[in-house]
């Protein structure tokens, strides 16, 4: 995989929601620039450029970000408040994919400028349908600005 060519971050700590992401985004053939980060510390690295992403071109952002909320190390609300206080990417679109369905993480979530918020829905089906939606509104639906300067 090539770093450099990221469309879509996916930062997720638990591997078999991570697989089920990439089928459901090769559904609507959306999983061919997929970085999968496992903690929320090194979707920091790669965002930033920094630790093992430090050779990635820091101006070369992913198009959209995936995030996880309950991760270990940094968790989402953590690296969410850090992508949207930073002037270089607080354009960047980030979905909070998350099994928490509580207020509080909502309502948080939204104060730091998430651009939506999706539950992790349970069944096998419908996390598919879900997430293949999400890819397909936010990558080819949705118009952001040409560049995130």
């Amino acid at each position: 995989m090539d770093f450099e060519e990221a469309d879509i971050l996916l930062v997720e700590d638990n591997p078999t929601d991570a697989e089920l992401t990439m089928r459901a985004l090769k559904r609507r053939n959306l999983a061919n620039q997929v970085v999968w980060v496992k903690d929320g510390a090194e979707a920091l690295e790669f965002i930033f450029a920094t630790g093992q992403f430090a050779h990635r071109d820091v101006e070369n952002f992913p198009k959209l970000i995936l995030l996880d909320l309950r991760m270990p190390k940094v968790d989402g609300l953590e690296v969410l408040q850090k992508i949207k206080a930073d002037e270089r990417t607080n354009r960047i679109p980030v979905v909070v994919l998350t099994s928490s369905q509580e207020d509080r993480d909502i309502v948080e979530s939204y104060k730091l400028g998430v651009n939506s918020y999706v539950s992790k829905p349970v069944e096998f089906d419908d996390f598919i349908e879900a997430v293949s939606t999400l890819g397909f509104y936010w990558m080819l639906i949705n118009n952001p600005p040409n560049s995130l300067e």
